[in-house]
């Protein structure tokens, strides 16, 4: 004789429909799961892009002209009186493996401002950061002179040409090379790669090379 136990209501539904009970519990720790592992791979994400962006930032170096005014090899500075008439002080660029985004041929031209010894001399500052401490990569000397500085606002830039107007009307123009320097909003190139545009104002450190007045440094202003 077989035995028939009462069975509930409760017991009855969840005999035939066991996911009825299950199912919320399962859709809410899957719910879980799935914000937890997005997290997860946020976080690895955000970790690999820390990663690759300090692996590729780099100083980007500008440049300035001055007469370097003194030099202490015991703190590592150097002091330049600049054309803009402030002075400024930099610091000697400590760490040889820092990464710069420094032009090659203008890094070649130049002496690193640990070797840099021609005090009272003007000079082209290669340096980054701002303040009152800025850090010198390099410098190099312009020579005996004389100069000429002309602030106007850019005309046209023809062939190795580049013409400027200044505040008065005047036109005058001045010879684009391979060693003039310029400082862009960018940082500092090397004059071929200078592309000014129309109604830019500049200013032009130049001299006299073959009775040709020939731009050493110019500045975007």
């Amino acid at each position: 004789m077989s035995i028939r136990w009462p069975v509930t209501k409760a017991a009855s539904k969840l005999e035939h429909h066991p996911q009825a009970v299950l199912a919320p519990q399962s859709e809410e720790h899957g719910r879980k799961l799935t914000v937890r592992d997005t997290l997860k791979t946020l976080t690895l994400v955000g970790c690999i892009l820390s990663v690759a962006v300090a692996a590729t930032a780099q100083e980007v170096v500008h440049a300035l002209t001055g007469t370097v005014r003194s030099i202490d090899p015991a703190s590592k500075t150097i002091t330049i009186f600049t054309d803009n008439g402030s002075e400024g002080l930099f610091k000697d660029l400590m760490d040889p493996k820092l990464k710069i985004d420094f032009d090659k041929k203008l890094r070649t031209d130049a002496n690193t401002a640990d070797t840099f010894k021609d005090k009272g001399t003007y000079a082209i500052v290669y340096y980054f950061g701002d303040g009152n401490v800025r850090t010198a990569v390099a410098l190099r000397k312009l020579g005996s002179g004389p100069f000429m500085s002309n602030l106007g606002r850019v005309v046209k830039l023809e062939g190795p040409l580049l013409f400027i107007k200044d505040k008065s009307g005047l036109v005058e123009s001045f010879k684009i090379t391979s060693d003039t320097v310029a400082e862009t909003e960018i940082g500092v190139v090397d004059g071929l790669k200078f592309q000014p545009r129309k109604d830019d104002q500049v200013r032009v450190v130049a001299t006299m090379v073959n009775g040709v007045p020939t731009a050493l440094f110019v500045r975007t202003m």
